[in-house]
């Protein structure tokens, strides 16, 4: 399968003029008028008449008139008496997609409102992912084969005339335009597929190799991916390969695992993509970043993590945020969400433009015992440990266990490859010696005697994906929850992943 003719000339001459736009842009200026777009088309809606949208003026009216509301204020709210049908509920008409999400640390399904102004928002903001690669690599020919998205089952289900709901890679897939499918790929007989093991095994086993010139998806699942891929088709697997977009789980520990599989040349960029909304986009270099999205549907908030449960957290925004503040991320969307805590924590390094790291989940907290342990401390003491114990990690998740007044941490570690059992002990040293030099707290309640030494429980390769199996959360919507700080569902968790595997029949 090959693409009808070579479509990156046109791509580069709109790339290069949407590149000198964003570069010209004020962010703080876009960003409010965007914001007050978005409160003037949703005025008549319930939630706009709620909150007074027909008298909002500027950012601060806006602030003051929506208070910030996860996903569970606002199902209670204005979803769960309206679901499946959103008529004028949150945005004019009706919501036409629900995009279904688990999140990573709690187990209820989300059903996040997609309406088509989203959609459309985000195939600007993938437009914008090949405009910075072309402003970095200008003889780089994107179109000159086929785009290869990794993602979940992209069958939606019909939930009510007129509402379809799945994963969001089924409504981008469902919704892309006609002209460009002949350059995407795999076919809808592959992409409909729900069994996620079956349907690694027809994309490995089907792919147009030499023709895939672009791949999307999470690290996590593109690294099994290129296993299978390899095994088939030698290394590299995708020759042609020179862009590799990820984005969904942090990219540390899979660069180096992903490296061997890469052809000479291929570029990687990563991207924060959301249910919610895209938030940005890398435009430099890998570890330099991420831009903010400022113009494709979406006016972001950033609250400080300590603020978050406040009556009144402050609430920064394009014009005021600072750089190596610990954020969680708002969003207010051309899909109707208003105020919305996005769950995620970010670090910005500069303001103009705004370039951010995300730093991991507000709900990505290790701090049973006080000793105040965020997502970015816990993989960065990870990592270090893993290179001085001399094992390369797969997956992991960590969480509390009790001993009457104290505990202790309990880590699951799957290494990439097989480990002499002595390894859980260095393990374990080496990530209590890393998170006491990174965290005072972490170091004042390991001397006072709150929290014992961590434990390492060492898993053989494939633990996780034989977890995730059992749970039913295979495909490239999932992600393990590797930060679980409420100690039952931690000790489930671990019981099932320290399991010996079922005895063959017979």
């Amino acid at each position: 399968m090959t693409p009808p003719f070579d479509a990156t000339p046109c791509l580069r001459l709109v790339a290069a003029r949407r590149v000198r736009q964003l570069r010209a842009m004020e962010p703080a200026a876009t960003q409010a008028a965007l914001l007050l777009g978005l409160v003037r088309r949703a005025a008549g809606t319930r939630f706009g008449r709620d909150h007074g949208f027909a008298a909002i003026r500027s950012v601060a009216d806006f602030q003051r008139a929506v208070p910030l509301r996860g996903y569970e204020a606002l199902h209670d709210a204005y979803l769960r008496d309206a679901l499946p049908v959103l008529d004028d509920v949150l945005w004019p008409g009706r919501t036409p997609y629900l995009a279904l999400s688990s999140g990573t640390t709690s187990g209820r399904t989300k059903h996040i409102p997609v309406t088509r102004e989203m959609v459309r928002a985000n195939r600007g903001a993938a437009l914008d992912v090949l405009a910075w690669h072309l402003a970095a690599h200008p003889r780089a020919r994107p179109f000159a084969g086929l785009s290869f998205m990794l993602g979940g089952s992209t069958a939606l289900e019909e939930v009510a005339p007129g509402v379809r709901a799945g994963d969001l890679s089924g409504i981008a897939a469902h919704e892309v335009p006609g002209f460009l499918r002949r350059w995407s790929w795999p076919p809808e007989e592959i992409a409909l597929m729900a069994a996620w093991d079956a349907k690694l095994d027809r994309l490995s086993r089907e792919a147009p190799v030499g023709a895939i010139r672009a791949l999307s998806g999470t690290p996590s699942w593109l690294l099994v991916l290129f296993e299978r891929l390899a095994a088939l088709h030698g290394t590299p697997p995708l020759p042609a390969l020179e862009l590799l977009i990820h984005g969904g789980v942090a990219w540390a520990p899979y660069r180096d695992r992903l490296a061997p599989y890469l052809p000479p040349g291929c570029a990687t960029r990563e991207v924060y993509p959301a249910s919610e909304g895209f938030v940005a986009i890398a435009d430099r270099g890998d570890g330099e970043g991420l831009r903010l999205v400022l113009d494709r549907g979406c006016f972001f908030e950033f609250v400080p993590v300590e603020e978050l449960a406040a009556a009144a957290p402050t609430r920064h925004w394009a014009a005021t945020v600072e750089p190596g503040v610990e954020y969680a991320v708002v969003v207010s969307s051309c899909a109707g969400l208003f105020g919305y805590v996005l769950g995620d924590t970010v670090r910005f390094l500069e303001r103009a433009p705004p370039r951010l790291l995300v730093t991991g989940r507000t709900s990505w907290t290790l701090s049973a015992f006080g000793e105040h342990l965020d997502g970015a401390e816990i993989e960065a003491a990870l990592l270090a440990a893993a290179r001085e114990a001399g094992i390369a990690v797969a997956e992991y998740a960590v969480g509390p266990e009790f001993d009457g007044h104290a505990g202790r941490h309990r880590w699951c570690v799957e290494a990439a490859d097989a480990a002499p059992p002595d390894v859980a002990g260095r393990l374990a040293a080496a990530l209590d010696a890393a998170l006491r030099a990174e965290n005072d707290d972490y170091a004042a309640h390991r001397d006072g005697g709150q929290l014992g030494p961590p434990a390492v429980v060492l898993l053989p390769p494939g633990a996780f994906a034989g977890w995730m199996r059992a749970e039913g959360k295979m495909g490239g919507q999932h992600k393990v929850p590797r930060v679980m700080a409420d100690p039952d569902r931690f000790a489930a968790m671990a019981a099932a992943l320290s399991a010996p595997p079922p005895a063959s029949p017979g």
